[in-house]
């Protein structure tokens, strides 16, 4: 099968690979389309550093395909497996979906929501589950404040706190507005021109460009300003050093910081399955890669111009 082959940090081409089968509790994807995220780039560059020492490959990757959100059909079955049968269409997430082929284990795989597209479905999983569960408790009339709301997961997050009944306001770049506003936003603050104003029950910041001074003033007497990642760190320690300063923040004051880790489960893909088909949430795909683009892909997300999502097909 072709696939990009990684086999050090920072380098990856396009070769071929023996297809992959899958084992206790796993499928066999024939892959359709791979969603591209930060996440996808710091595992290709090896940065920060400390992701190293977290278990994802010291001298070098341990996975040598990249990838991790996929969408596509079910081709042949590991043993034990009773949840899909061959020809089922899903999306979720596994190791090395920048392939032909890959294997996925169905503790985080969804059956693909009706009526969208492989390329929308793969577009989900890792972004969406980010911003579902960063919005966890949101209630009915709160106020929920949305920065990167232009980019993957604040797009999802704005869409799902509208679904939730939350009055949401949005924070992106001028050319991002319009993406912004037509995915639901009741505000949208351009914050090259000038940044958002008012308080919030609670503060999703996919951003991460705003100190934690700035993000607790925005939040109420009781607010909760859910980080979900920083890339303004260094090469060592990346954004989770703003993660571990807001722990130590959070004893001294009623608004709580929450660095949030979310996983990557079936039951979270099958809430945001449920969300699309409702046409609640709609994946806002700005652009197609080709397998053989996969790195110009990696690169567009880095570059932060992506509006939205960017998906390899295959």
């Amino acid at each position: 099968m072709k696939a990009v082959v990684q086999r050090r940090y920072g380098s990856a081409v396009l070769g071929e690979l023996d297809v992959p089968v899958p084992g206790q509790g796993e499928v066999l994807l024939e892959v359709r389309a791979a969603g591209v995220d930060m996440g996808v780039w710091h595992l290709l560059t090896g940065k920060p550093y400390l992701l190293r020492f977290l278990g994802f490959g010291f001298r070098g990757p341990k996975s040598p395909v990249p990838g991790r959100d996929v969408a596509g059909v079910v081709t042949a079955l590991g043993t034990g497996v009773t949840e899909f049968a061959v020809g089922d269409e899903v999306f979720g997430t596994c190791e090395g979906s920048f392939a032909e082929c890959a294997v996925a284990p169905v503790s985080r795989l969804a059956r693909k929501p009706e009526g969208v597209s492989f390329t929308e479905a793969a577009a989900v999983p890792i972004s969406g589950g980010t911003a579902l569960q960063g919005l966890r408790g949101v209630q009915p009339g709160q106020r929920v404040l949305v920065t990167g709301a232009g980019g993957g997961v604040g797009s999802y997050g704005v869409q799902i706190a509208k679904a939730l009944g939350a009055h949401v306001t949005g924070v992106c770049s001028t050319r991002k507005v319009e993406l912004v506003r037509s995915l639901g936003a009741d505000e949208v603050f351009d914050y090259t021109v000038a940044d958002f104003t008012g308080t919030y029950d609670l503060i999703l910041d996919c951003g991460g460009g705003r100190s934690l001074s700035r993000l607790r003033k925005a939040a109420t007497e009781r607010g909760r300003i859910v980080l979900v990642g920083a890339e303004t760190g260094g090469s060592i320690t990346g954004g989770f050093h703003k993660a571990l300063g807001s722990v130590a923040l959070n004893p001294f004051s009623s608004k709580k910081f929450v660095p949030l880790m979310s996983t990557e489960r079936a039951d979270v893909f099958d809430e945001l399955r449920v969300l699309i088909e409702a046409g609640s949430v709609k994946p806002a795909v700005e652009r197609t890669f080709s397998l053989s683009e996969a790195l110009d892909a990696i690169e567009h997300v880095y570059s932060r111009r992506s509006r939205g999502k960017v998906v390899v097909t295959i």
